[in-house]
């Protein structure tokens, strides 16, 4: 597949990355054209400042609510509204799957419908991370209703930090569940070509790896 990069969200989320491993993911993401770099909201400005001159687009994506999702409402938009005055252009928030669970489902949709109507009025892309390694067969098909009524740009199977991550055989449900104009974002243990095709063949719109050079290596 010629085209692998333009699917790959160059993602860097250790809790020991330095600002030197930032600037490796940039260099990277910029060598191999990927369509984004997901990274820390500390170091969004210093990605900003690193791609300023990148001849290709990519994006600046940040995590909001990571990797829990239980932070409140007014704490996930005050991160919204600081990540987007610094330069991202996309935004990873966990849902509340606390409050998910806890069936408090309109609580969590008028979440994600601010945080969405604020990601919009910056021109940005909101991406709900659902973490389906906690969800039943019901609760994804919850979930995803609840994400595509929020107005959510992208449904995420994972933050990478639940016991397991991206499935195909779930990518293909989410598919079947959503409306078209609702991507998918697999992410969460992808760490090679075929895993990736796989979920892209599933319905995958786009892949959150930290084995972006890996996978191009085989495309």
């Amino acid at each position: 597949m010629n085209n692998l990069s333009s699917y790959i969200d160059h993602t860097l989320l250790s809790p020991v990355a330095s600002e030197t491993d930032i600037r490796k993911i940039c260099e990277e993401a910029w060598i191999h054209e990927f369509k984004a770099i997901c990274i820390a909201p500390t170091y969004v400005p210093y990605a900003v400042e690193m791609m300023e001159f990148c001849p290709v687009k990519i994006e600046i994506a940040t995590v909001i609510g990571f990797p829990l999702g239980y932070a409140t409402t007014n704490t996930k938009i005050a991160e919204t509204q600081h990540a987007l005055a610094n330069g991202a252009t996309e935004l990873d928030v966990v849902m509340n799957i606390s409050q998910f669970k806890s069936m408090a489902y309109m609580s969590v949709r008028e979440e994600l419908q601010q945080l969405a109507a604020i990601s919009r009025s910056n021109n940005a892309l909101l991406k709900v991370i659902i973490e389906t390694a906690y969800l039943d067969s019901f609760e994804l098909y919850t979930a995803c209703e609840i994400c595509a009524e929020a107005g959510a740009d992208f449904v995420k199977t994972s933050t990478g930090f639940a016991p397991k991550g991206a499935e195909v055989e779930i990518v293909r449900k989410m598919r079947s569940i959503l409306p078209s104009n609702v991507k998918i974002k697999a992410s969460g243990g992808i760490r090679d070509y075929e895993q990736a095709m796989a979920m892209i063949d599933a319905g995958a719109d786009r892949i959150g790896t930290s084995a972006g050079i890996a996978l191009v290596g085989r495309a």
